[in-house]
């Protein structure tokens, strides 16, 4: 049965998004801006040249906590292939909840705090339309003295680009210490209590900024009021990724995929990969070893005119080796971007396919990710 505007969820923005002149969708069980009057190429250029406000309220947060670092990293762990028992406060990693097959079931962010009174507390961010799996999931395979926390009362925002450090430090001046991939607590944003982190999902620099719900519209309307910020809704959101490469979720990873065949294997410690022990351990394990059956790539269709999600891949004797999970514009690059999963023979990069496209077949090349340079900030030394 198909959503109604009755049954969705609205983030604590909802307000302002209209008022901003949003077009509403539903996403994840939520009313979500799309795109704001500029339209979503204006939006995603704007990202890339200055700086975008992104609601991710509908994320879901939520804490781990132990009686110390190691056991609470230990129980979240044994349900992912990183390594967070040796994560340094303050930082952040990627990683990935399993199945016992070695499926996917999300991607999530980890951070563990970096103030020693929380020393036994992980901070979760998860995506919106996996979140109540995620945390029964996690509920079901975590055990006393280890608990998970939700953040229900939280909201989350995302400032991106490259004017946000500038932007937040005249509101945040220590946000300008924090490197990629490192959070702090604590912080005031004009007198409001919030945690930040430098990471995000468009390549660029950026940061995201959990606050109490009640405090979100205050902070964004402080960063709205800044010259160089846009609000920026779904669709660009969605743009920018598919430039930087990343996966979306449902689309380009799902509990069929392992993160080998997704590219992921970034996300397998070393240490992980010499202990095992996790699960889906066998498939990763050998995956690694021998290669997957699949491979995720990005491709570069011909022509002005995108492909779309389900779209087969054919190789140039007509034989079907794969299908298309995300495809769209690329308006960085002005031209028509995707990626897909491809028969791990034709992964090479420069491999030439063929696409379905409104029952024909356009051609395209298996290109390199990501298909604009990302460009998060590294602190040297």
């Amino acid at each position: 049965m198909a959503e109604t505007v009755a049954d969705l969820k609205e983030t604590p923005l909802a307000a302002l998004h209209r008022e901003l002149g949003a077009r509403m969708v539903p996403f994840a069980g939520y009313a979500m801006p799309v795109q704001y009057p500029t339209g979503i190429i204006a939006e995603h250029k704007h990202v890339r040249s200055a700086a975008g406000l992104f609601d991710v309220s509908h994320m879901g947060q939520a804490f781990v906590r132990g009686p110390d670092h190691a056991t609470a990293a230990a129980a979240l762990e044994a349900l992912t292939p990183g390594d967070l028992t040796g994560l340094a406060p303050g930082r952040i990693r990627y990683t990935l909840l399993l199945s016992g097959d070695g499926g996917i079931i999300d991607d999530l962010m980890v951070t563990r705090s970096s103030a020693a009174e929380n020393d036994g507390t992980l901070m979760l961010v998860v995506n919106a339309a996996r979140k109540e799996y995620d945390f029964s999931h996690l509920q079901r395979h975590l055990t006393a003295p280890v608990v998970l926390h939700l953040g229900e009362e939280r909201a989350l925002l995302a400032l991106q680009g490259p004017a946000a450090a500038a932007v937040l430090a005249r509101h945040v001046p220590a946000a300008a210490n924090l490197g990629f991939m490192t959070a702090r607590g604590g912080l005031s944003f004009d007198g409001i209590d919030c945690h930040m982190s430098r990471s995000g999902y468009t390549g660029e620099d950026g940061f995201e900024i959990s606050m109490p719900a009640d405090k979100a519209e205050a902070i964004a309307r402080a960063l709205l009021a800044e010259p160089e910020v846009l609000p920026i809704g779904l669709g660009a959101r969605d743009s920018l990724r598919l430039e930087a490469g990343l996966c979306l979720y449902g689309h380009d990873i799902d509990m069929e995929t392992s993160p080998v065949e997704a590219d992921l294997g970034f996300a397998i410690a070393r240490r992980r990969r010499e202990e095992g022990g996790f699960p889906g351990a066998a498939r990763i394990l050998d995956e690694l070893i021998d290669g997957p059956p699949r491979k995720r790539v990005g491709l570069l269709p011909e022509g002005k005119s995108p492909v779309r999600e389900g779209a087969a891949i054919f190789d140039e004797a007509g034989g079907e080796i794969g299908k298309v999970t995300s495809g769209g514009f690329g308006a960085t690059i002005g031209r028509p971007i995707a990626m897909g999963y491809v028969a791990a023979p034709f992964a090479g990069i420069g491999t030439r396919v063929g696409i379905e496209l409104r029952g024909s077949r356009v051609p395209a090349e298996v290109a390199a990710l990501p298909f604009v340079p990302h460009r998060y900030f590294r602190k040297s030394g």
